[in-house]
């Protein structure tokens, strides 16, 4: 079997997104003989040089007992580096193959692809067929839900981890003590210990479950701040909405959400439907201006 097509296995059979060095580790001893087959026959049987003797007895044995009193940590150390080495090697064999498979599922033909989530790799359906593969997802079992609560608070911790309930509460302002069991128990944060604080408070901080859920590869891949702020600024209508439609709804007089015909219809019911202008009299003495008015009383009051 090739071992494009044992990745494949692999992947297609991992429940969570599998990883490079796991796939390494199962596949070491094909890759390290694939590694070897193309050698030639004079590099498969090299010439090992004899080991000089030393030139005194003393020497040897002094070399014996330096290896002997050698530190555990250091013989610990040189061991991890040693292993650390092999991975990268095999790591480096394994990866044109991957590299290879993903290119071939990128062909239209297939309808799935290999992504990298959450450190790791994953079949998953194409952007294309998601209409398709989600009517049929709702006819097996509803989805998983989260009310508006824990949305803004799952943000939260994506965004501030690690971080405290009352913190969090702090930035909602409302009490989310009781969205955080919700969480919990939907696997889509975990605590990450205590903070040295008075009260030593938990903290809490997404898992491997919130990256695959929302399909990112690393928390780097979350939406910034900034373009939060510059969408609910507007700045993004143009994006948003083909480009004209709001001057054409202007010039027709049609508002843009559903509510602004009934806005506009109850302040008509608003005005009052007996109210009407004063009428102008033929009599001068009734269109007069209300200084005029006031200039005769007090030429009445005073005799002249």
């Amino acid at each position: 079997m090739s071992i494009k097509a044992q990745l494949e296995a692999l992947i297609y059979a991992a429940e969570d997104p599998i990883t490079l060095d796991q796939m390494a580790a199962l596949l070491k001893d094909d890759l390290l003989a694939l590694n070897a087959a193309p050698q030639s026959s004079a590099e498969a049987q090299p010439l090992i040089p004899a080991e000089p003797l030393p030139e005194k007895a003393e020497d040897h044995l002094g070399a014996v007992e330096s290896e002997a009193i050698a530190p555990e940590a250091d013989v610990r150390s040189a061991k991890r580096a040693k292993e650390k080495s092999e991975k990268a090697e095999l790591r480096g064999l394994l990866k044109p193959y991957l590299e290879e498979l993903m290119a071939d599922y990128t062909n239209p033909d297939h309808g799935i692809e290999i992504r990298e989530v959450a450190n790791g790799y994953r079949m998953s359906t194409k952007p294309e067929h998601h209409g398709v593969v989600r009517g049929f997802s709702k006819s097996l079992k509803p989805p998983i839900r989260l009310s508006l609560q824990a949305l803004e608070t799952l943000a939260v911790i994506a965004y501030k981890q690690p971080v405290t309930v009352p913190e969090i509460s702090d930035i909602r302002g409302v009490d989310a003590s009781g969205v955080i069991g919700t969480l919990l128990e939907r696997k889509l944060i975990t605590t990450a210990g205590r903070k040295a604080v008075v009260g030593r408070p938990m903290l809490y901080k997404t898992t491997k479950d919130f990256l695959m859920r929302f399909g990112l590869r690393d928390l780097g891949e979350l939406p910034s701040l900034e373009e939060f702020e510059k969408l609910a600024a507007g700045e993004l209508q143009d994006d948003l909405f083909p480009a004209g439609e709001s001057a054409v709804a202007d010039a027709t007089g049609v508002p843009d959400d559903d509510g602004g015909v009934e806005q506009m219809e109850e302040d008509k019911a608003e005005v009052p439907q007996n109210v009407t202008e004063p009428a102008v009299s033929s009599d001068p003495e009734h269109n007069q201006t209300d200084e005029q008015v006031a200039g005769q009383i007090a030429n009445e009051s005073t005799g002249g």
